[in-house]
């Protein structure tokens, strides 16, 4: 099994995270078409409601009945619209902030590749002037 780096691991979860972060904001998207259709029903049923068509007048009891239950429907919906947008700016602050991690493990782990690659340099430089052998340098 290859074995992962910090900036690596994180990298994954920040996607992970980005995933999560789209898949809350579908839903505050659905949560708010579904919130607009029920308005747009809530108008048409006040213009029944105030319409002078007798065959409307007939109706406005179940009319009434109805826009209750829209309203009651709207309040559901807007809570839950508010609590989606409450956790779409988590999700997005927890994504933001994995960022920051990885950015900064990338860079700790660029540094260290550095340092060992100077530390190489500076081993080749010393061992290239020392003898192989020490009997090489007797007379």
């Amino acid at each position: 099994m290859v074995e992962r780096t910090r900036s690596e691991k994180l990298k994954r979860l920040v996607a992970v995270q980005r995933h999560l972060e789209r898949m809350t904001e579908n839903e505050l998207a659905d949560t708010t078409r579904v919130r607009n259709d029920v308005q747009q029903s809530m108008e048409r049923v006040m213009d029944a409601i105030g319409s002078v068509d007798p065959l409307h007048q007939a109706f406005s009891k179940h009319y009434g009945d109805r826009y209750g239950r829209l309203t009651i429907r709207d309040n559901q919906l807007a809570g839950m619209q508010n609590l989606l947008e409450t956790q779409v700016l988590k999700e997005r602050t927890k994504a933001d902030r994995l960022e920051e991690h990885m950015k900064e493990a990338r860079e700790a782990e660029d540094r260290e590749a550095d340092d060992e690659a100077i530390y190489d340099i500076v081993d080749q430089t010393f061992a290239s002037g020392t003898p192989a052998s020490s009997k090489v340098q007797k007379p």
